[in-house]
Order: structure tokens, then C-alpha cells, then sequence
């Protein structure tokens, strides 16, 4: 297996469904979900195995889809409040990408290795292992003891 964890965002660590009114908003063109979507786990520790990993020989990247049926405009603006979202509660990792592509992308085209992801489709096209947002945490333990 590549030496290779890939994280989607909403949904998986980003909690963009739990904003209210995020599905009005995205449609409307505002960012704001984006911005202020709370964690779905606790980053500090993610932060921390993540270090470890890549410590160890691992790359680590995003790969997140930009909005459904958006323009260039908003994309931006979609791509700039994702890289500050990562920055503000992953700012100790050094991703090796961080992929921020338009919607329906094939994430399998991107990379390999590991998939972290809520879209039951991106772990079923996956090429490599792929997990649910369920059990991050207790998976990358895992990883670190292999």
C-alpha cells in the first residue's frame, strides 16, 4: 500500500452540513459555510498523528470538491475559505496537496493510498483503502503501529 492518507473535507472533518442554512447559502453563492464549519473531530489529536505519519514516511493531502453547479468566481472564493479553514485548525501539518477541485472530480485520479471520505461513491471508486468520517482517529492509531 502507497504510504498515502487523503482527507475529504465536508462532511468528513468539516461539519459544512451542521451550518445552518448551508444548503440556501451555497446555492445563493456565499461562502460562508465553508468558513465557519465547526470540526467533526478533535484536530488537536488529528494534528498530532498526522505529524507522526508524515514523520514516517507518509504524504497527506485533501482533496475536497468545490461547490456544485458554481462559476469561476465563487470557486475562488470556495478555495480560499477551505485552504483558511485547514490552516485555522491543521496549521501544524504540511500537507503534500491539497486539492481543491470541482465537483464530481474522480479523487481516485488524484492520488491513492488511503481515503477518508462521507461520499459512499468516492469510497466505492476508490483504488485503495477507504474509510468513512466514522473512525478516523482510531485508523490513523492504527497506522501508526504497523
Amino acid at each position: 500500500m502507497a504510504k498515502v492518507i487523503n482527507f475529504d473535507m465536508d462532511g468528513t472533518i468539516a461539519n459544512l452540513y451542521g451550518v445552518e442554512n448551508w444548503l440556501p447559502m451555497l446555492i445563493n453563492g456565499d461562502p460562508t459555510p465553508y468558513e465557519v464549519a465547526k470540526p467533526l473531530i478533535n484536530m488537536s489529536l488529528l494534528a498530532r498523528y498526522l505529524n507522526k505519519l508524515i514523520a514516517n514516511g507518509y504524504e497527506v493531502n485533501i482533496i475536497s470538491w468545490l461547490a456544485k453547479n458554481s462559476n469561476s468566481e465563487y470557486d475562488e472564493k470556495v478555495k480560499i475559505a477551505k485552504e483558511r479553514w485547514i490552516k485555522a485548525h491543521l496549521k501544524s501539518v504540511k500537507f503534500t496537496n491539497i486539492y481543491i477541485v470541482p465537483y464530481g472530480t474522480f479523487k481516485e485520479s488524484l492520488a491513492d493510498g488511503v481515503l477518508f471520505d462521507d461520499e459512499e461513491n468516492n469510497r466505492k471508486y476508490w483504488k485503495g483503502e477507504a474509510y468513512d468520517e466514522k473512525n478516523i482517529l482510531e485508523t490513523l492509531k492504527n497506522l501508526l503501529t504497523v
